[in-house]
């Protein structure tokens, strides 16, 4: 099946239809508007050079999330590994400026009134596990099915259905931890 031709329009016209749905997919799991904005460009980009291997088999949007979901995956385990082996020589960029940290992210739909508690929530999704966080976010933020998030993932509906568990589990105990915290 050919997603678009050789015309460039046609590919601005798939770019234009499904740029918000990818960018703000990346945005919630990576927590940062840089990195969304980088990362919406490689699954484009990516889109459009393996568009040959679309089969058609599954919705265009399921196999932009797969895309999407990886290389957001692929980008936070970068990100791990680059902390991780030379902690001490990023504690500043070349500017001298810190590394911003992912628990000041703040979604930018969040209304003002509720920024603090979206704080929080953000901070407390990010100490999820990468499977748990993914499957959390396309659940609860771009709202698709168990069945959806079983394609995008590659895995069962059943498993699916394991991970959200464990990871609403894990996240009231951590918000418990949280606000229990803060009553002190």
């Amino acid at each position: 099946m050919q997603l678009f031709t050789a015309s460039e329009k046609a590919f601005r016209d798939f770019i234009k239809e499904h740029q918000p749905r990818v960018y703000n997919t990346a945005l919630n799991i990576l927590q940062n508007a840089e990195d969304a904005e980088e990362i919406t460009q490689d699954v484009f980009v990516e889109a459009f050079n393996k568009a040959h291997t679309f089969k058609g088999e599954s919705q265009v949007s399921t196999w932009l999330y797969r895309i999407t979901t990886n290389k957001c995956i692929d980008h936070l385990r970068s990100k791990k590994r680059k902390k991780r082996f030379a902690f001490l020589t990023q504690l500043f960029h070349e500017s001298g400026e810190p590394i911003s940290d992912a628990s000041d992210f703040v979604h930018p739909g969040v209304v003002a009134e509720n920024r603090e508690k979206a704080a929080i929530l953000y901070k407390a999704i990010d100490q999820l596990p990468e499977t748990q966080k993914v499957a959390f976010l396309l659940s609860e933020t771009d709202g698709l099915s168990y069945a959806e998030i079983s394609e995008i993932v590659g895995t069962s509906v059943s498993s699916i259905e394991s991970l959200l568990f464990r990871a609403r589990k894990n996240l009231r105990k951590i918000l418990a931890d949280v606000y229990k915290n803060n009553d002190r």
